[in-house]
C-alpha cells in the first residue's frame, strides 16, 4: 500500500458532475441548445448554458470544500458576523440581491478573496490583517460581488474555458494557494475549487472594479478605500510578491486597470471620496486576529518555506506561530502537515489530534488523522476519522478509497471492496484508481 499512499498523482475535481459538463461542452460546441439570458448587468442578452439554479448548486458542492481546504471559517464569531454584516449591506445595492449571499472570514494566512458563483465569498486572515478601514474591506468584498453579479464564472463554463478543464481532470485542490500547496493535497486526497477559482481575465476585473466601486459607494463608504485597497496590493506585490502571488494570479492586476479605477474615483465618484472609511470601526471588529499577527505572519513564512521544500524551515516557523497561538487550527494541521510530507507519521498525528480538538468541527484535520494513522496500521482507528471526515465534509471521493484501505487492512474484504468500487464510480483516475481495480478483480469482484 505504501506506493498508493505516497503517489504524487493529482486528483480530479470529481466534485462537480462530469457528465453535466461534458453534456454542456458539447452543447456549446455544436451550437445546440444555445440558451440567452438577459445579463443582470449589462441588461443585453447573451449565450448562457449555466443557469442561476446551476450557479447555485455548484457553489453548494464545492464551496465548503475550499473552505476546508483553507482551514475553515474562522472561529471568531464576532469578525464572521462582522464581515456577514457588511457584506450583506453591500449585497442589498447589487444587480442580484436574491442570490443566497455568505461572507466568511477563512483561517488560511495566504492574501486573497474569493467568490464562488452562487454567492459564497471568503476573505482569508491574510488579507484581513493588510487592511485599515471598513471601506477598504467593503471594497473586497464589492469586487467579489462584482463577479457574481456580472456571472464572470458562469460565463467560463458556457465558452468552455472551465468545463475542458474540469472534464480533462484538472485538478481542483487548493487551487487558491499555489501548485506545491495543490501537489501536497493532491497527495492526500483532500479537495478544493480549484478550477473554478482559477482566475479571471481582465475584462472581467475591470467590470468587478467597476461594479465593486459602485457597491460600495451606494453602501456609503469613501470611494478612496478603493484606491487605497488597490494601493495596498501592488505595494505587497513590490515588496513581497509570494505573499500575494494567489491574489494576483486569480485577480490579474496592471497598470491600465489601476488607472482606470483612479480615474473612475476623481471622476464619477469624486462626491463619494467625502464619505466615511470607518476605521475605528474595522480596528474595533479585527483586534482579535491583530493580536495573533505574529503568529499569522509566521504561517505565512512557513508557507514560503514548503513551497520551497525546506521543511525544516517550515516547522521552524510553525513553531514560533504555535507559541503565540497554541490553538490556532490552521498552525497545527500545516504542522501536520510538514510531518507528514517528511515521513513523520507520528509527530504528524500528534499535531492533528491537536488540531481536531481546536476545532472540532472542522473537517481536514479529520482527513490527516486517518492518513497518518494508515501508515502507521491503526487501520480500526483511522477508519473513525475517515468515516467522521466523510460527515463532516460530504463529497470527496477519495474517502471512499481511504476508507477501503482501511477496511482491507482491518481484513474486511467485502466492505474494502464497495468502498473501492464506489471510488471507481465517482471517477477516480491515477494510481489510486489501478490500485482500486487490481484488487476488485485478484479478489473476484465485477468492476462497478
Amino acid at each position: 500500500m505504501t506506493p498508493i499512499l505516497q503517489t504524487d498523482a493529482l486528483e480530479p475535481a470529481a466534485l462537480l458532475s462530469r457528465r453535466r459538463f461534458i453534456r454542456l461542452a458539447a452543447l456549446s460546441a455544436a451550437g445546440l441548445a444555445a440558451g440567452c439570458a438577459v445579463n443582470p448587468v449589462t441588461g443585453r442578452s447573451q449565450l448562457m448554458l449555466v443557469s442561476e439554479d446551476q450557479e447555485i448548486a455548484i457553489d453548494r458542492q464545492n464551496s465548503p470544500h475550499q473552505f476546508s481546504s483553507d482551514y475553515g471559517v474562522c472561529q471568531d464569531a464576532d469578525l464572521n458576523r462582522y464581515l456577514q454584516q457588511t457584506g450583506q449591506g453591500l449585497a442589498a445595492r447589487t444587480h442580484r440581491r436574491q442570490m443566497p449571499y455568505r461572507f466568511n472570514c477563512v483561517n488560511a494566512t495566504y492574501v486573497n478573496a474569493y467568490a464562488f458563483p452562487g454567492g459564497s465569498i471568503a476573505a482569508t486572515r491574510g488579507i484581513l490583517l493588510t487592511l485599515d478601514n471598513e471601506a477598504e474591506l467593503a471594497s473586497l468584498l464589492g469586487h467579489e460581488l462584482g463577479h457574481v453579479n456580472a456571472r464572470h464564472t458562469a460565463s467560463q463554463m458556457t465558452q468552455g474555458t472551465l468545463v475542458q478543464a474540469l472534464v480533462g481532470g484538472l485538478s481542483a485542490v487548493a487551487g487558491t494557494q499555489g501548485q506545491a500547496a495543490a501537489q501536497l493535497a493532491g497527495q492526500l486526497g483532500m479537495l478544493g475549487g480549484g478550477a473554478l477559482l482559477a482566475g479571471y481575465s481582465r475584462d472581467n476585473e475591470r467590470e468587478a472594479d467597476a461594479l465593486g466601486l459602485r457597491y460600495m459607494t451606494a453602501a456609503g463608504y469613501g470611494a478612496d478605500g478603493f484606491i487605497s485597497l488597490m494601493d495596498k496590493l501592488r505595494a505587497m506585490n513590490k515588496h513581497n510578491p509570494g505573499a500575494i502571488e494567489m491574489m494576483f494570479a486569480t485577480h490579474p492586476m496592471s497598470e491600465e486597470r489601476y488607472a482606470t479605477a483612479v480615474a473612475r474615483v476623481q471622476g464619477p465618484y469624486a462626491a463619494a471620496r467625502r464619505q466615511p472609511v470607518f476605521r475605528e470601526r474595522y480596528m474595533d471588529h479585527t483586534a482579535g486576529l491583530r493580536r495573533i499577527k505574529g503568529a499569522i505572519e509566521a504561517m505565512q513564512k512557513a508557507d514560503g518555506f514548503m513551497a520551497k521544500k525546506q521543511y525544516d524551515s517550515a516547522a521552524g516557523s510553525l513553531q514560533a506561530a504555535l507559541k503565540t497561538a497554541p490553538d490556532d487550527y490552521a498552525a497545527l494541521t500545516m504542522m501536520a502537515k510538514c510531518q507528514m510530507v517528511q515521513q513523520r507519521p507520528a509527530e504528524a498525528l500528534r499535531y492533528a489530534e491537536l488540531a481536531k480538538q481546536a476545532y472540532p468541527r472542522e473537517a481536514q484535520a479529520r482527513h490527516l488523522a486517518g492518513f497518518a494513522k494508515l501508515q502507521q496500521k491503526q487501520y480500526a482507528s483511522a477508519l473513525d476519522d475517515f468515516n467522521a471526515y466523510d460527515r463532516l465534509l460530504p463529497g470527496n471521493p477519495n474517502t471512499s478509497f481511504f476508507q477501503g484501505l482501511s477496511l482491507e487492512g482491518m481484513g474486511q474484504r467485502a466492505e474494502a471492496a464497495k468502498a473501492y468500487a464506489r471510488y471507481l464510480k465517482a471517477g477516480g483516475q491515477g494510481d489510486r484508481a489501478k490500485y482500486a481495480d487490481n484488487r476488485l478483480s485478484q479478489w473476484g469482484y465485477a468492476k462497478q
